[in-house]
């Protein structure tokens, strides 16, 4: 198989953000016509991408994943510190949990082709939170003895506390969390 053109990567990666965004308005259901319109290509040019809306639910997911997996040692390398970088990953986890309309209803589904993705982001997140909650404990900013999954299932359970309560800050909540980790 020949590697792609820079370019067809980049239109491809203009693709899955614009989808993306059309997700977190809309929910994974969105028409593909809102989402060719929002990436200014048309229809036809994101079935060839990505022939199913699984496809292409399965490929905003892992690229969303990616991002924030590859977020982690950036922050950890030029953040102000340890515990500044933990706490703007965990902002940016917030954000991936609570922008995915419609997709535990999908993940639950019976298509086969979603089974893997729940341990796809297990096996990349779980380890850059460990190593930024490592770095914080080192640099004494928090208390030792936190773990990683622990900390992510909590983050995710604040935030499928919002449901469709406008009263209900989960960014706050999770604040309030992170800001407990100094103890």
């Amino acid at each position: 198989m020949r590697p792609q053109r820079a370019d067809a990567r980049r239109n491809k990666q203009t693709l899955l953000d614009a989808a993306a965004e059309v997700f977190v308005s809309s929910g994974v259901e969105a028409p593909i016509r809102d989402i060719a319109a929002r990436a200014g290509v048309g229809t036809a040019t994101i079935y060839r991408h990505f022939p199913t809306r699984a496809d292409l639910i399965v490929a905003v997911y892992r690229h969303q994943v990616e991002n924030l997996a590859e977020a982690g040692p950036t922050l950890l390398e030029h953040g102000s510190s340890p515990y500044a970088a933990l706490g703007r990953w965990i902002e940016l986890f917030v954000d991936f949990v609570i922008t995915k309309q419609g997709l535990p209803s999908v993940l639950q589904s019976d298509d086969p082709c979603y089974d893997p993705l729940h341990s796809y982001f297990l096996e990349r997140l779980v380890p850059v939170c460990t190593e930024l909650l490592a770095a914080a404990t080192s640099s004494g900013e928090i208390k030792p003895g936190v773990d990683a999954y622990e900390l992510m299932r909590g983050v995710g359970g604040l935030c499928a506390g919002a449901g469709t309560n406008r009263r209900y800050d989960a960014r706050k909540l999770v604040g309030l969390l992170v800001a407990g980790l100094r103890g």
